[in-house]
């Protein structure tokens, strides 16, 4: 594996979905994405583009917006027909949260790369 400080944020985002336990101990829809918070707030401190623009790109891809956060928009994205209770997703919600978040931020990282060059 690639030293982390040589990976691109796309190379970085792929290596914390593959491995999410050796980020956040037990992988869930919650802790990853205060995981990916943290991240963007330290990128940004540091100058770095952080998630600038994730959102958005969210709420495009998705179609509408509402008066979720990101998180917020990747559950409506993962989960069309909703969820119950949000601190308590089933397994298999979870799961898919967890999939489709990972599968986003490939997309948003790559579109944002292509952009660059």
């Amino acid at each position: 594996m690639e030293p982390l400080s040589e990976m691109t944020e796309r190379e970085y985002f792929v290596s914390v979905g593959q491995r999410p336990g050796m980020f956040v101990g037990k992988p869930s829809f919650h802790m990853l994405t205060a995981f990916l918070t943290g991240y963007d707030q330290h990128a940004l401190r540091h100058g770095g583009p952080g998630l600038t623009g994730w959102h958005d790109w969210l709420v495009a891809r998705r179609g509408r917006d509402c008066n979720h956060a990101w998180p917020g928009q990747i559950l409506h994205i993962a989960l069309p027909n909703g969820w119950g209770d949000l601190w308590n997703l089933p397994p298999e919600d979870e799961q898919q949260a967890i999939k489709v978040l990972f599968e986003l931020l490939d997309e948003f990282a790559a579109e944002r790369e292509a952009a660059q060059v």
